[in-house]
């Protein structure tokens, strides 16, 4: 039944809106979803490998990319990351941190999608799907927005704009938030696939890519040209056919831009002094540290006649040249691997013209975007699933207590 009449209309059915219209519907108001997806909280499902990455215990402003950084701070403090997890214990739901405060599902994602759903039920969320949104109308003074669907016209009082970005277009991604938003006068940052694999197509390249399947931890940097500043990132790097991957790409790949460089230092850990070395050579350095595969093909680039020479005794030009063919090693990626292999999206609907506090827009009063639609793009690890959650809540909190506070509040189905 699609109600035809509703304080709150929540435009995609995914974490962040699932989450927002539940926080706005225990606050007394009428919520509906739209989603044009035949099932609801698809993304959500596949993530983490079918186990749910839903927040991360350490995550901060400092975990964010932006072109405002400071925007992440008031929701994340209205809603942190144990306030979401207090509610996955309270609904029973077995989970365990895997790697630097990252929290996964014991058994499935299906268990979050689950709680969400329930969680608008009990409140009294209609779930309309699938529903196509044709056309919409903002609230003005005075008017409700205007929604035209597939199943007829929608009348509500405040409007969250919860669609998410454009990764993985085979399960529905849509540009549908970034559209309105332009619509609505306001600006929207290019978006770009982020959290995503690396291409490499040079031929220098090649003896790598035939490493397929080696991986090692490297610190890997990448500088952003257009705002969003730079990234360091110690993590694994994993060598394929194409070229690049592994968190350490990953992270560096929301910073990297077509035409630049990155850098991997493919020792992170050696002091590269005497004492740290004692009397091994330079091949031994790398094998000790390094799979033997990807330690053969690093000694290529060494100078064959300081290959087998101890580190102790080499001098300081020899060894300037063995730190630079190891450390800071420059790579110059020909594309990422697009939307079907990214996490993510970098970009979006500018915070410039949202309430950091509310994630309404400054110059359309009841009308919110949350999530992924927005500039605002988490690290790996389960950063951009507690933007959801903080963004949902701040934006369900004050729409719903808007909403509902006003007289004259009804609803009816088709």
């Amino acid at each position: 039944m699609t109600p035809t009449h509703v304080d709150v209309a929540v435009v995609g059915g995914g974490a962040a809106g699932l989450f927002a219209a539940a926080r706005a519907a225990e606050l007394g108001a009428r919520v509906a979803v739209f989603d044009h997806a035949p099932v609801l909280g698809e993304k959500i499902r596949i993530s983490g490998g079918g186990r749910c990455n839903f927040t991360n215990r350490d995550c901060s402003p400092a975990n964010f990319l932006s072109q405002d950084p400071r925007f992440v701070r008031h929701a994340l403090a209205a809603f942190p990351p144990e306030a979401f997890i207090e509610r996955v214990r309270q609904r029973g739901i077995g989970f365990h941190e895997k790697h630097r405060g990252q929290l996964f599902c014991d058994h499935s994602a299906q268990d979050i999608v689950a709680m969400l759903l329930d969680d608008c039920r009990a409140h009294g969320v209609v779930l309309a799907h699938p529903v196509e949104v044709l056309d919409c109308a903002p609230p003005t003074a005075g008017q409700p927005a205007r929604l035209e669907t597939s199943r007829g016209v929608v009348i509500a009082r405040c409007l969250i704009v919860a669609t998410g970005g454009l990764p993985v277009p085979k399960i529905g991604a849509t540009a549908w938030a970034l559209d309105f938003a332009r619509r609505l006068g306001l600006s929207v940052v290019e978006p770009r696939p982020a959290l995503v694999p690396l291409a490499l197509t040079d031929p220098a390249s090649e003896p790598l890519r035939a490493l397929s399947g080696v991986s090692a931890p490297v610190q890997i940097s990448a500088v952003s040209r257009d705002g969003y500043g730079e990234g360091h990132f110690d993590e694994d790097l994993l060598l394929t056919h194409k070229g690049l991957s592994g968190p350490a790409v990953l992270q560096a790949s929301s910073f990297w831009e077509e035409g630049a460089e990155l850098w991997v230092d493919w020792l992170p850990d050696a002091a590269f002094d005497e004492s740290a070395v004692g009397r091994s050579t330079v091949g031994q350095m790398l094998e000790a540290r390094l799979p033997s595969r990807l330690a053969a093909a690093l000694m290529e680039h060494i100078d064959p006649e300081i290959r087998p020479r101890r580190w102790a005794e080499l001098g300081r030009q020899a060894r300037t040249q063995v730190r630079s063919q190891l450390q800071r090693v420059p790579f110059r990626p020909a594309a990422t691997l697009g939307w079907n292999k990214a996490e993510v999206m970098r970009g979006g609907v500018a915070t410039e013209g949202l309430s950091p506090k509310t994630c309404e827009a400054r110059a359309h009063p009841g009308v919110y975007f949350i999530g992924e639609c927005v500039d605002v793009t988490g690290h790996l690890g389960g950063h951009n699933f507690q933007w959801a959650w903080a963004s949902g809540f701040v934006a369900g909190r004050h729409a719903g207590s808007s909403s509902a506070s006003r007289p004259g509040s009804s609803s009816s189905a088709c």
